[in-house]
């Protein structure tokens, strides 16, 4: 922590916050290789949870390298610091009452278990999801065109091709294609959130 850089607590309790708007805020960390269906289950889930009243917002991991992580690259370095910048707003975000939906790659488990630390440093649920879908069928979707550069050389440390993915041992939540079309991959998300 900075020296003379102190918290700053408003007038509204978080108790208050999530009594007036009905439920309370939570992280759900979504992870997986690139085009396993992460953004996509992600938006459907924000979408089933806004239409039930519910207060939820998607903070996807590309949205937000065009802007708060601009400045940053791929190495080990910058995906930490990508990802320790989405789990503090992340938590901002649950602390206000939203359930903060984060789909990212995050490929090594020590930066997800810090992501976790960080929100449940605040008292608040983590979430983690992982979309289990194989790299072959990653790569047939391949909606980025990013495999097919990876394949030819024209990128370097890509998750899956040239730099490790590390599944997650215990998630709270796995989802593979099997589970359904990502409607109803949301449903189950949806179901856990509300045990």
């Amino acid at each position: 922590m900075t020296e003379n850089v102190v918290r700053h607590l408003g007038h509204l309790s978080r108790e208050e916050r999530w009594e007036a708007l009905g439920a309370g805020g939570a992280v759900v960390w979504f992870t997986g290789l690139s085009g396993s269906g992460k953004s996509t289950v992600a938006y459907e889930a924000e979408r089933a949870l806004v239409a039930a009243g519910r207060f939820a917002v998607v903070l996807d991991g590309d949205n937000l390298r065009h802007g708060l992580n601009s400045d940053l690259g791929f190495s080990a370095e910058d995906r930490t610091e990508n990802l320790r910048r989405v789990a503090e707003v992340a938590t901002l975000f649950a602390e206000s009452g939203a359930i903060a939906i984060v789909p990212v790659i995050s490929p090594y488990r020590s930066q997800r278990d810090a992501a976790r630390r960080t929100v449940e440093a605040a008292e608040l649920r983590f979430v983690e999801v992982h979309v289990d879908t194989p790299i072959e069928l990653c790569e047939q979707r391949d909606p980025k065109g990013l495999y097919a550069k990876a394949r030819a050389g024209e990128i370097r440390g890509f998750t899956g091709i040239d730099d490790p993915y590390e599944a997650p041992e215990v998630p709270e939540l796995r989802l593979t294609p099997a589970d359904g079309d990502p409607s109803q991959q949301a449903a189950r998300l949806l179901a856990l959130l509300a045990a």
